[in-house]
């Protein structure tokens, strides 16, 4: 039993030391085109959230309930817009707050140019 919670252990550490593609997502209402444009420390941690909420039909994004109900989860889509590329390892927590700045100055880009707000899109604008 010992053995099976260090390994468990192990592997945990492993997993959260380990490369994961970060960037930038937008998820698109198909029927309507609005969008709501995140960021990600694990890109396909996000896409799968997004496919789970598709699944089960419980939708945790409050930006999105509104036509979520309307329309169900099938018409949202999950589109990567860009994506950053460490260059350092992952099990640093500098690096991580290091990427986690880069991903929001990456995020603010991308509000800039795509505008999702009001009848555009799901985001809020900054206060």
């Amino acid at each position: 039993m010992t053995m099976d919670k260090q390994r468990k252990k192990d592997l945990a550490s492993q997993y959260t030391q380990s490369f994961r593609r970060m960037g930038i997502y937008q998820i698109r209402n198909t029927d309507n085109g609005k969008i709501l444009v995140c960021s990600a420390m694990d890109l396909d941690g996000a896409r799968n959230r997004l496919l789970f909420t598709q699944q089960t039909n419980v939708n945790s994004m409050s930006a999105l309930q509104q036509d979520w109900n309307r329309y169900g989860g099938a018409c949202f889509v999950f589109e990567e817009l860009d994506e950053l590329k460490p260059e350092e390892e992952f099990a640093d927590p500098e690096a991580r707050k290091k990427y986690k700045g880069e991903l929001e100055a990456l995020l603010e880009l991308w509000l800039e140019k795509l505008q999702p707000y009001e009848d555009r899109g799901y985001n809020r604008r900054a206060k």
